[in-house]
């Protein structure tokens, strides 16, 4: 599966690294397809370029460094969920299919919107790729689980420990009570062996 994805890689991302690089370069080529998506978005994103063209250029930066990153497997994770935010914009500034009234035209950009979201699908399924480790919703689950089972079991040992000790407590309250039986049976019979002492003292006495 490793080999699968050192291959698999590069070939999603070079379709990125390649129009990403030639976008940085040539952004006035796209830009007038990308007015309609940019001028919206700069009013609610904060930080983002003014100008349509550093926006594109902005936007096929972001492509060709993440998609390098990707083909070499340098962050593949975190570079495929990077290039699938800016190939939303990218789709919908390019492929309107449906603002297209040519029929062959239309038919033509709704197969490049389909291949865009294809590749978008795979871009998620490559940000979510844990490579065969436990992601982290998964270890998060399981360090719950397993708190609960500790916190279950300490539960369950300190009840029988409580158990334990309050049986003790009664047995040795019971040998005390014995004790102090077999110590009152003592005195009992030591005043008995003195009292037959002293009338046996009196009797050798008359």
């Amino acid at each position: 599966m490793s080999v699968l994805r050192d291959f698999a890689r590069p070939m999603l991302a070079s379709i990125f690294v390649i129009q990403g690089f030639d976008t940085m370069l040539h952004p006035e080529r796209v830009a007038p397809r990308a007015e309609p998506v940019v001028a919206p978005l700069a009013d609610f994103v904060p930080g983002m370029p003014t100008t349509t063209e550093d926006a594109v250029r902005l936007n096929g930066a972001v492509q060709f460094t993440a998609g390098s990153l990707l083909a070499l497997g340098i962050f593949p994770r975190l570079s495929a969920a990077a290039i699938a935010v800016t190939l939303v914009p990218t789709t919908a500034a390019g492929h309107r299919f449906w603002e297209v009234e040519d029929e062959k035209e239309r038919a033509q950009q709704r197969i490049h919107f389909l291949k865009n979201l294809a590749i978008f699908g795979g871009l998620l399924i490559a940000a979510g790729d844990t490579a065969g480790r436990p992601s982290l919703a998964w270890r998060s689950r399981h360090a719950v689980r397993s708190a609960r089972r500790d916190v279950a079991i300490a539960t369950r040992a300190a009840k029988v420990s409580s158990r334990a000790g309050a049986r003790a407590g009664r047995a040795s309250a019971r040998a005390s009570r014995a004790s102090a039986r077999v110590g009152r049976a003592k005195a009992r019979a030591a005043r008995a062996s003195a009292r037959a002492a002293r009338v046996s003292s009196r009797r050798q006495g008359r």
